[in-house]
Protein backbone atom coordinates (compact mmCIF):
# COMPACT_ATOMS: atom_id res chain seq x y z
CA UNK A 1 0.00 0.00 0.00
CA UNK A 2 2.81 2.44 0.71
CA UNK A 3 6.24 3.46 -0.34
CA UNK A 4 7.47 3.95 3.24
CA UNK A 5 10.28 2.60 5.36
CA UNK A 6 9.27 -0.39 7.51
CA UNK A 7 11.27 0.71 10.59
CA UNK A 8 9.58 1.31 13.95
CA UNK A 9 9.91 5.09 13.63
CA UNK A 10 6.88 7.02 12.37
CA UNK A 11 8.04 9.29 9.55
CA UNK A 12 5.74 12.33 9.92
CA UNK A 13 5.68 15.18 7.44
CA UNK A 14 6.88 18.59 8.57
CA UNK A 15 4.44 21.43 9.10
CA UNK A 16 4.43 24.02 6.32
CA UNK A 17 6.24 27.28 7.15
CA UNK A 18 2.96 29.15 6.51
CA UNK A 19 1.28 27.14 9.30
CA UNK A 20 4.09 27.89 11.72
CA UNK A 21 4.04 31.60 10.86
CA UNK A 22 0.29 32.18 10.55
CA UNK A 23 -1.41 29.40 12.46
CA UNK A 24 -4.30 27.45 11.03
CA UNK A 25 -6.24 24.27 11.63
CA UNK A 26 -5.18 20.81 10.57
CA UNK A 27 -8.24 19.11 9.07
CA UNK A 28 -6.79 15.82 7.83
CA UNK A 29 -3.88 13.55 8.64
CA UNK A 30 -3.29 10.17 7.00
CA UNK A 31 -0.61 7.60 7.61
CA UNK A 32 0.20 4.04 6.63
CA UNK A 33 1.21 1.59 9.35
CA UNK A 34 1.86 -2.04 8.40
CA UNK A 35 0.05 -1.48 5.09
CA UNK A 36 -3.07 -0.21 6.86
CA UNK A 37 -4.41 3.33 6.44
CA UNK A 38 -4.95 5.40 9.57
CA UNK A 39 -6.80 8.71 9.32
CA UNK A 40 -7.46 11.49 11.78
CA UNK A 41 -9.88 14.16 10.62
CA UNK A 42 -11.88 17.04 11.94
CA UNK A 43 -15.43 17.80 10.76
CA UNK A 44 -14.19 21.08 9.37
CA UNK A 45 -17.12 22.13 7.18
CA UNK A 46 -20.86 22.54 7.65
CA UNK A 47 -21.42 21.15 4.13
CA UNK A 48 -19.75 17.74 3.76
CA UNK A 49 -19.60 18.36 0.01
CA UNK A 50 -16.73 20.75 0.65
CA UNK A 51 -14.61 17.70 1.38
CA UNK A 52 -14.92 16.92 -2.33
CA UNK A 53 -13.20 20.21 -3.10
CA UNK A 54 -10.48 19.43 -0.55
CA UNK A 55 -9.93 15.95 -1.97
CA UNK A 56 -9.80 17.35 -5.53
CA UNK A 57 -7.16 19.89 -4.49
CA UNK A 58 -5.18 17.12 -2.80
CA UNK A 59 -5.35 15.09 -6.02
CA UNK A 60 -4.09 18.08 -8.04
CA UNK A 61 -1.17 18.58 -5.68
CA UNK A 62 -0.32 14.86 -5.78
CA UNK A 63 -0.39 15.03 -9.59
CA UNK A 64 2.16 17.83 -9.52
CA UNK A 65 4.33 15.89 -7.07
CA UNK A 66 4.27 12.73 -9.21
CA UNK A 67 4.88 14.65 -12.45
CA UNK A 68 7.98 16.25 -10.91
CA UNK A 69 9.36 13.04 -9.40
CA UNK A 70 8.33 10.36 -11.94
CA UNK A 71 7.60 9.86 -15.63
CA UNK A 72 3.84 10.28 -15.06
CA UNK A 73 2.13 13.37 -16.43
CA UNK A 74 -0.26 15.33 -14.23
CA UNK A 75 -3.19 14.13 -16.37
CA UNK A 76 -2.13 10.49 -15.98
CA UNK A 77 -1.93 10.86 -12.21
CA UNK A 78 -5.32 12.59 -12.00
CA UNK A 79 -6.81 9.84 -14.19
CA UNK A 80 -5.34 7.08 -12.03
CA UNK A 81 -6.53 8.74 -8.81
CA UNK A 82 -9.98 9.40 -10.25
CA UNK A 83 -10.38 5.80 -11.44
CA UNK A 84 -9.23 4.28 -8.16
CA UNK A 85 -11.38 6.70 -6.14
CA UNK A 86 -14.52 5.89 -8.13
CA UNK A 87 -13.83 2.14 -8.09
CA UNK A 88 -13.16 2.12 -4.36
CA UNK A 89 -16.47 3.89 -3.74
CA UNK A 90 -18.24 1.30 -5.90
CA UNK A 91 -18.91 3.40 -8.98
CA UNK A 92 -19.37 1.44 -12.21
CA UNK A 93 -16.56 1.77 -14.72
CA UNK A 94 -17.34 4.32 -17.40
CA UNK A 95 -16.93 3.02 -20.93
CA UNK A 96 -16.29 5.74 -23.51
CA UNK A 97 -19.06 5.84 -26.12
CA UNK A 98 -18.13 5.79 -29.78
CA UNK A 99 -19.24 8.91 -31.59
CA UNK A 100 -21.25 8.48 -34.76
CA UNK A 101 -20.24 10.49 -37.81
CA UNK A 102 -22.27 13.67 -38.10
CA UNK A 103 -23.78 15.12 -41.25
CA UNK A 104 -22.69 18.59 -42.37
CA UNK A 105 -25.92 20.16 -41.06
CA UNK A 106 -25.50 18.59 -37.66
CA UNK A 107 -21.84 19.60 -37.55
CA UNK A 108 -22.61 23.29 -38.05
CA UNK A 109 -25.35 23.11 -35.42
CA UNK A 110 -22.95 21.29 -33.12
CA UNK A 111 -20.28 23.97 -33.51
CA UNK A 112 -22.82 26.64 -32.50
CA UNK A 113 -23.67 24.60 -29.43
CA UNK A 114 -19.99 24.20 -28.62
CA UNK A 115 -19.43 27.96 -28.75
CA UNK A 116 -22.31 28.45 -26.31
CA UNK A 117 -20.84 25.81 -24.02
CA UNK A 118 -17.44 27.45 -24.22
CA UNK A 119 -18.94 30.77 -23.19
CA UNK A 120 -20.64 29.21 -20.19
CA UNK A 121 -17.41 27.46 -19.19
CA UNK A 122 -15.45 30.70 -19.39
CA UNK A 123 -18.06 32.49 -17.29
CA UNK A 124 -17.75 29.73 -14.70
CA UNK A 125 -13.97 30.07 -14.82
CA UNK A 126 -14.29 33.79 -14.10
CA UNK A 127 -16.25 33.03 -10.97
CA UNK A 128 -13.57 30.63 -9.66
CA UNK A 129 -11.64 33.39 -7.83
CA UNK A 130 -14.87 34.43 -6.17
CA UNK A 131 -15.47 30.83 -5.05
CA UNK A 132 -11.91 30.65 -3.66
CA UNK A 133 -12.40 33.92 -1.78
CA UNK A 134 -15.67 32.59 -0.34
CA UNK A 135 -13.91 29.39 0.75
CA UNK A 136 -11.23 31.36 2.58
CA UNK A 137 -13.90 33.30 4.50
CA UNK A 138 -15.43 30.04 5.80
Amino acid sequence: MSDTDSSNVYDALILPDEALANGGVEILRAGVINDELYVSARRAFVDPGQWGEVLAEIARRLAILYSLETDFSEDEVIGAIESAFAADLGAPLAVPKKRAKKSAAKTSKSSKTKSKKTKSKSSRAKSAPARKAAKKKR
